[in-house]
């Protein structure tokens, strides 16, 4: 256990090491400045301590987005805008609908490419030319083509969710769809077994690993799609909405703590993908 521990705590205090070391100096001029105009000894402990105290530094220090977080967790309501757990939620109820959506997208996809070689050449090729799209292109543009149909709010995020995690969903699966058995694949047909129940009996069990695999990327970028999404919708709601008012008012914790936010939310959701696999797999007895 501490030879684990031991290499995962050294690169964090190297990272926080270095964090420090670019805050410090990152806002060293604006800190020299402001200590300059008002009157105030400028030597070098006098500079740093400013530099790591500034309110709207251009790179602020753990230390002040742990208590900005901490702030936001527990100072507030969590059905209040002002704390983070709310601007979370909002977050994970569009990646998780996404998601949902994805999922469904790239089993039939993947079942199609399988069990239909027109497809395969026709579709693949198109299903992967769709991930060289840069999502910030074509985000703003899902969003006004839905709102002109009168769709807002959750489903244009959750439609960019989708695009971005059904492509690692359709290749996993395709790939855990092809990995059953030939010699069991024969002995269904020598039974007179239908495709269906090959693909129910046979194939989407021996798919289950490749498709949690996908899913662990997928939640991931998932949650990426969802902040992409609220970002040209100006809605109040989302830490994407959080990191915009963010920048607007120059609040660059504020700015941190959203993204250590969401990192967090990324950590859980594929924390709990991971539970369901254990769960799932080991009643299956799959190791």
């Amino acid at each position: 256990m501490i030879k684990r521990a031991l290499p995962v705590t050294v690169m964090t205090l190297l990272l926080l090491a270095a964090w420090y070391a670019g805050a410090a100096w990152l806002n060293w001029p604006q800190a020299a400045e402001t200590l300059a105009r008002a009157g105030k000894p400028t030597g070098f402990g006098d500079v740093l301590a400013q530099a790591y105290a500034m309110k709207r530094p251009i790179l602020p220090t753990p230390d002040q987005v742990v208590v900005e977080l901490w702030t936001s967790l527990t100072g507030y309501a969590p059905t209040s805008p002002r704390n983070l757990l709310f601007h979370a939620w909002v977050t994970a109820e569009a990646a998780l609908t996404g998601l949902a959506m994805g999922l469904v997208l790239g089993i039939l996809l993947a079942a199609g490419i399988v069990y239909t070689r027109t497809l395969e050449a026709s579709l693949l090729p198109w299903v992967i030319a769709s991930q060289t799209i840069p999502i910030l292109a074509i985000a703003p543009m899902i969003v006004v083509i839905l709102g002109n149909i009168g769709l807002t709010g959750l489903l244009p995020k959750a439609v960019i969710c989708m695009y971005l995690c059904f492509f690692p969903i359709t290749v996993g699966m395709v790939k855990g769809l092809r990995s059953a058995d030939p010699l069991w694949l024969d002995l269904m047909r020598t039974y007179s077994a239908s495709g269906v129940r090959a693909f129910w009996s046979l194939r989407l069990p021996a798919s289950m690993p490749f498709l949690f695999a996908s899913l662990k990327v997928s939640v991931a970028i998932s949650v990426v799609g969802a902040i992409v999404g609220e970002l040209p919708t100006g809605g109040q709601a989302g830490l994407g909405a959080r990191l915009l008012s963010g920048s607007y008012y120059g609040q660059t914790v504020q700015i941190w703590a959203a993204l250590i936010m969401a990192s967090l939310l990324s950590v859980a959701l594929i924390a709990v993908v991971r539970g369901l696999e254990l769960v799932l797999l080991g009643r299956a007895g799959v190791r």
